[in-house]
């Protein structure tokens, strides 16, 4: 099987399971299901969605909202660091100057 990042795109579940968004992936599931993702400005209700690198991502993290934008396609679920290194947050649009 090819890896994620060969292939060009990954399943949005695997991907905020990967990024350690979600704890397991089918707590992935649910919070798509959900209608709390959306991705490139749209609501994404399907967990088989396939994301590619350079989309964004807005979704519910604890109290507050991220807006990420993904650099690259991860190849696995490993330490925060190397999740974290796959992405960059954004500012929200709505977020309070301080």
């Amino acid at each position: 099987m090819a890896s994620p990042g060969a292939a060009g795109s990954i399943r949005l579940d695997k991907l905020l399971w990967f990024l350690r968004f979600a704890r397991s992936r089918s707590l992935a599931q649910a919070i798509i299901a959900a209608g709390h993702i959306r991705l490139d400005g749209r609501r994404v209700t399907r967990s088989s969605c396939a994301v590619h690198a350079g989309a964004t991502l807005v979704l519910p993290v604890g109290e507050r909202i991220e807006v990420i934008r993904l650099l690259t396609l991860p190849v696995r679920r490993g330490p925060a660091p190397e999740a974290q290194a796959c992405y960059v947050r954004l500012e929200a649009a709505n977020a309070p100057a301080s």
